[in-house]
């Protein structure tokens, strides 16, 4: 996207709403572009809400969202058209809504994918080429069913004329720097001040929390053998590397765990490699013996014992209730 050449006042953008869109995503969005209107004294964005059929659509919460029709040879068209989708948007598929999709980019039109809205966009076929994010929680599902996408781990990607974002609270800072490209970023540090956001995120900051802020540790052999736990869910070591690595012995490694974190070293790794299990049974295709080998697991029979121990149903189950719950088309 580029910022050398004013953008029209007021800039159009089209919101597309996916069922079981996130609304803090949506208001993320949306808001920044009211302040700046509010800040400015002028109305710099103007943007309306839409959907396949339009009608009313319902976010994750139950709030429900009046929208209007897509319509992609409809005059004047938007500047930019944002998807915002939410849990389950990695299921969805709109055959109609991807062709406007692709209509309204062969038009010029920047194109912005928001939590899992970059599925939408990754299934058009629109992120073909460019650089591309998704919500942390979500990249082992984007990167199974997109292999060949250059996949960024970054609040939000500017790629050209493509946009992806993490979603969540990053769609504020995503949304501050596309209003600091266009008006300045005196005009974004305003919009900033009044959503009381202490600072102007870059977009290659982490999306995640610190190990150390996630599982209140400070102790630094500790944080170090978490973090080495988390980059090897695939093939898991054996607790003296993991103390050798981190510089202690395993009977201190062992000591540290269960007195920071009330578990031994080898439940918790079990845990991060069930938590990881359970985001690919939600999130993608693949086999409960394909998640079972790609989370440690020597055989499926033990993964889902284990499975069943920490979450009450089998693998299969899980999936099955998840897309009972999440499949809206």
């Amino acid at each position: 996207m580029s910022d050398r050449e004013p953008p029209p006042v007021p800039y159009r953008v089209a919101v597309v709403l996916i069922p079981n869109f996130s609304l803090m995503a949506y208001a993320s969005t949306v808001e920044p572009l009211r302040a700046a209107n509010r800040q400015s004294g002028r109305t710099l964005y103007a943007w309306r809400n839409f959907s396949t059929a339009g009608g009313v659509v319902t976010a994750s919460n139950r709030l429900d969202v009046l929208t209007e029709r897509l319509d992609p040879w409809a005059e004047p068209r938007p500047e930019m058209v944002v998807v915002c989708a939410g849990i389950g948007g990695e299921l969805y598929r709109d055959r109609e809504l991807e062709a406007a999709l692709r209509q309204l980019a062969r038009h010029g039109c920047v194109m912005v994918g928001v939590s899992m809205g970059s599925f939408v966009l990754a299934h058009a076929g629109l992120l073909e080429g460019h650089r591309c994010t998704v919500h942390w929680e979500m990249r082992d599902a984007f990167v199974q069913a997109f292999p060949h996408l250059q996949v960024e781990n970054r609040l939000f990607t500017i790629d050209r004329d493509r946009i992806t974002c993490a979603g969540g609270t990053a769609a504020i800072d995503l949304m501050l720097e596309l209003i600091g490209r266009q008006h300045g970023r005196g005009l974004a540090a305003r919009v900033a001040d009044e959503f009381v956001h202490g600072q102007l995120r870059n977009a290659d900051e982490p999306q995640r929390l610190d190990v150390r802020h996630r599982h209140g540790i400070h102790h630094p052999q500790l944080i170090d053998a978490v973090r080495l736990m988390e980059s090897t869910l695939a093939y898991p070591l054996p607790k003296a590397e993991i103390a050798s690595r981190v510089g202690i012995s395993a009977r201190q490694l062992e000591r540290l765990f269960k007195q920071h974190l009330g578990l031994s070293p080898s439940r918790f790794y079990l845990k991060l490699r069930l938590e990881r299990a359970r985001r690919l049974l939600r999130q993608t295709p693949m086999s409960v013996t394909e998640v079972a080998f790609a989370c440690g697991f020597e055989t499926a029979s033990h993964f889902a014992r284990c499975y069943r121990e920490a979450f009450g149903v089998r693998p299969s189950e899980e999936r099955r209730q998840f897309e009972e719950e999440y499949a809206v088309a």
